[in-house]
């Protein structure tokens, strides 16, 4: 009689996990505000719900604006081009991230050059970057990524010593700090996304942080249009080249009750996932990434299981993965690939012309092919005991490991 699930036993857990997105009445309420106000669009921008979450969420992250937009990646988009680069120009960006990262700079004409990760925190591997400086390298895009942020003290001293601006790509770290000071206030611009998944939500969204008065004028523009930003109708002169990247009212509201809800999220998960790193560090064969004490708010879009398949005797993460799925639990094993080798990525319809055939990472391909495991944020919004069925269920695949043999 089989123990485990993947082979006919019956599931650890059958229980729900907690469910995302979260909403109250708050939302309802504030969606209804702009319902009956008929004011339900982009322009002019910034509109009434639109600037008062930007200046609530800047003002959380410790940065002087923000300025809202559609989505992550088109804050992306944005930000590189306020911060002046041109076609041609080379963005180094991590090798393990979503692809979005690196389209938002090769869409415009700009080639993303891909530096490893660190092996502790899998961002950015500070160690790496210098080696990939070239004349035509004019910014560094770290990405916050899981539940770790970026070493933004290395980062941030080679940019200025080499004359790069620094775009922190923040869509899975709201509400985290870095040293006292939010996420998305440490380089030139902060960008984070409010998709479907992300900490907080409105479906699609985005937004930029800037404490710096000339990219927060220029970032409004190419959002608005090329419009400069105005609350009046009849003062929509264009000043530059842009696109309608505008939040609507809709969103907003939804926003401003995510962001009222979002400090106890944090709170709770960061309680939860210290339980979880408690009893993960007592089984063998499965961890955690480091924590850098240099983060002094953790947050993180998920949390990252590291699988040594050695101490499984050589099963693949894909099939434990698997089985710790059918035990009931929430996960996701091959959750991003090398962005150079993502088969989504439409090399073939860039403006400029690029070739990563030759390109290798080896800590981000290992780490991508081989021992990332996702755990969800909102598993983490469940209660430790609901922890505890995750911690017990990978204790009983150890218990079991015969079983996990193909």
């Amino acid at each position: 009689m089989p123990n485990l699930a993947v082979r006919g036993g019956a599931p650890l857990r059958t229980k729900p996990w907690p469910e995302w997105p979260q909403h109250d009445d708050r939302e309802r309420r504030n969606l209804a505000r702009v319902l009956e106000s008929g004011n339900w669009g982009g322009f002019p921008s910034p509109n009434v719900m639109a600037a008062e979450f930007a200046e609530r969420f800047a003002a959380h992250h410790g940065a002087k604006y923000g300025i809202c937009t559609t989505g992550g990646t088109t804050a992306l988009e944005v930000a590189l081009r306020a911060a002046g680069l041109e076609r041609g120009d080379e963005v180094l960006v991590p090798a393990l991230t979503f692809y979005a990262t690196a389209f938002a700079a090769l869409v415009q004409g700009f080639k993303p050059v891909f530096v490893d990760i660190d092996d502790g925190s899998w961002c950015m591997d500070p160690a790496q970057i210098e080696r990939h400086i070239t004349p035509d390298t004019r910014a560094i895009l770290p990405v916050h990524l899981g539940s770790r942020m970026a070493d933004m003290d290395r980062i941030t001293e080679i940019a200025r010593r080499h004359g790069l601006r620094v775009i922190e790509d923040c869509a899975h770290m709201h509400g985290g700090a870095w040293r006292g000071r939010g996420a998305g206030s440490l380089g030139d611009i902060g960008c984070f996304s409010f998709q479907s998944s992300k900490l907080m939500t409105c479906g699609e969204g985005g937004i930029m942080l800037t404490s710096d008065d000339t990219l927060e004028e220029r970032c409004h523009a190419y959002v608005n249009s090329g419009r400069v930003k105005t609350s009046d109708r009849t003062a929509a002169e264009g000043t530059m080249l842009g696109w309608n990247y505008r939040m609507t009212e809709f969103q907003a509201a939804v926003l401003l009750a995510q962001l009222e809800r979002l400090p106890g999220q944090v709170a709770h998960r960061n309680r939860t996932i210290a339980h979880f790193e408690r009893r993960i560090a007592e089984i063998d064969g499965v961890s955690t990434l480091p924590h850098d004490e240099r983060m002094t708010t953790r947050s993180g879009y998920g949390v990252i299981l590291r699988y040594d398949e050695r101490a499984w005797r050589d099963v693949s993460r894909d099939r434990f993965a698997w089985a710790l799925h059918k035990e009931g639990m929430r996960l996701h094993g091959a959750f991003y690939t090398p962005v150079y080798s993502n088969a989504l990525f439409a090399w073939k319809d860039a403006p400029i012309e690029v070739d990563y055939s030759g390109v290798r990472c080896p800590v981000a391909e290992r780490a991508a092919s081989r021992e990332m495991i996702w755990l969800p944020h909102e598993v983490f919004l469940a209660g430790e005991r609901d922890i505890d069925d995750l911690c017990d269920a990978i204790i009983k695949l150890r218990e079991n490991i015969d079983e996990l043999q193909v």
